[in-house]
């Protein structure tokens, strides 16, 4: 396993200096990532025992119905065809209910015991459904009888076999903690992590390897918040670097303050957090450690969008971004015309923004204003700004001077829906008065969203003012759905048809 430690020096009250040194552990982690590599993911076990499970049912049909024709049949002209299709359903039954038990994932599948009566009543009532699709469909005729009896007899001895096998196999891998996650890390304190036994990391995590960063202990008191921190900077990095998608943190749950501070210094990551179980909690469950059952934990921030949903919200974006832009691509132009005529400068503004996870884009505008503001200080557009140009308040009042994000969301950058980006030097602001301001980096920023369609468009003069508009945008972060994306376009065409806040 991979260990991050910061050291600490208590002689004469004084923490050593990390400084520099985090970019070097970092680096060690992962050279040390990199050479152990992935051994053997969880995630893809249920694909491996479902398949060999596949395997056998398809090979004893295939062999019952061939052993049957060489012994019984004088046919010179095997037909293996039905004997395929039979295998092929009795697979997809057979895989199907046990997966519905949980009888493939971790740690289920790493009990040293072999299921015998979970297989075998299984596989009788795969052939009880057998026989009634056989005479629902009448397909009898065309697969013998005997075939089918050598079939039934055959497969349980194979699945059996092929669970004892996978059984030893898994056991030889958590002993060597060879099932690894690259997704997830490990924060905690030494004693909570060197408490983790390897089926406790099984049950609690479904793995045996993870990258593990270890803070100060509980007894050190003094300039412990120093070393967290540097801890916690190197999660950072490590976590962006490798795309991760989970921080499970190992503390005592009497430490309430370090477990805050945790969070708090964990929140600009757009990952899930887990407080997992502390020591003393395990002692009273008493069952981690024989992988009985996964046990649950705390979960501190939620996971932006899972993959499924990202997805989903990519094509729709990719759809309608394609499509709008086909449409008004004549309005486009005539636009781009209007403003090389009305005033000099290019056509197109572009500013530095900050989209998913902090990193930084470059959004695209038509130009309004006579001035290209992209540096540490940026003034809000007002009522009445002497800087807009005459065909740019036009351009503004209908949104169309946003239409080129269009293209931003077609790179990936932005989405249709989402929080609007702010300026760079606007978003350091607001992050340094707003706590919550950082989960609006959890999902990529949007070319309208929840706060623009319930009015909260336009400038922030007050603190008050992005400080509603912060709590919309992590509310629909907090709720997304396809169909709550589908009624912020809707809501937001009567937005820009009322031209509220637009100028």
């Amino acid at each position: 396993m991979v260990f991050a430690t910061v050291s600490t020096s208590l002689a004469a009250g004084v923490v050593m200096s990390i400084g520099s040194d985090i970019r070097n552990e970092v680096r060690q982690i992962d050279h040390a990532t990199s050479r152990n590599g992935l051994l053997l993911s969880p995630d893809l076990i249920p694909y491996i025992l479902s398949t060999s499970d596949a395997l056998v049912i398809m090979l004893s049909s295939v062999a019952g119905g061939l052993g049957y024709q060489l012994l019984f049949l004088d046919n010179p002209h095997i037909n293996l065809l039905p004997s395929c299709a039979v295998g092929l359903l009795a697979s997809f039954i057979h895989i199907l209910r046990m997966s519905g038990t949980g009888y493939y994932d971790l740690p289920e599948s790493a009990k040293p015991s072999v299921e015998m009566t979970e297989i075998l009543v299984c596989w009788f009532t795969t052939g009880i459904l057998l026989a009634f699709f056989a005479f629902l469909l009448k397909v009898g005729g065309s697969y013998s009888r005997g075939a089918f009896f050598a079939f039934y007899a055959v497969a349980p001895i194979g699945l059996l076999a092929v669970r004892k096998l996978t059984k030893i196999g898994l056991a030889s891998a958590v002993d060597r903690g060879g099932i690894a996650r690259r997704d997830a890390v490990m924060v905690g304190s030494r004693s909570e992590l060197t408490s983790l036994q390897l089926h406790d990391r099984l049950a609690l995590v479904g793995a045996t390897d993870l990258t593990e960063f270890r803070l100060a202990d509980e007894s050190v008191s003094e300039g412990q918040a120093d070393t967290d921190g540097a801890v916690f900077d190197m999660v950072d990095t490590f976590v962006r670097r490798h795309n991760c998608r989970e921080v499970l943190l190992v503390l005592p749950w009497s430490d309430t303050g370090r477990i805050e501070d945790a969070r708090e210094h964990l929140k600009n990551l757009p990952v899930s957090v887990r407080l997992l179980p502390d020591s003393h909690v395990r002692s009273l469950s008493n069952f981690v450690s024989s992988a009985r059952q996964r046990v649950v934990a705390i979960e501190i921030q939620r996971a932006p969008l899972s993959a499924v949903e990202r997805f989903v919200k990519r094509c729709m974006d990719v759809v309608v971004a394609a499509v709008t832009l086909a449409l008004l691509l004549p309005v486009l132009t005539l636009t781009a015309i209007a403003i090389k005529l009305d005033s000099k400068g290019p056509v197109i503004f572009r500013q530095r923004r900050k989209g998913f996870n902090g990193k930084q884009f470059v959004m695209l505008k038509f130009r309004t204003m006579r001035v290209l503001e992209d540096g540490p200080v940026v003034v809000q557009a007002s009522r009445e700004d002497p800087r807009v140009t005459p065909i740019g308040r036009l351009l503004r009042a209908a949104s169309i001077d946003e239409l080129p994000q269009l293209i931003n969301v077609l790179k990936g950058e932005m989405s249709l829906i989402g929080p609007r980006p702010h300026a760079l030097a606007h978003d350091d602001y607001f992050e340094r008065i707003l706590g919550d301001y950082a989960f609006r980096h959890h999902v990529k920023p949007g070319m309208t969203g929840w706060a623009q369609c319930n009015g909260r468009r336009g400038a922030t003069p007050r603190i008050e003012d992005i400080a509603e508009r912060v709590k919309l945008d992590l509310w629909y972060v907090n709720n997304w759905s396809l169909w709550l994306d589908v009624q912020i376009l809707i809501k937001t065409a009567f937005e820009v048809a009322r031209k509220r806040n637009a100028y």
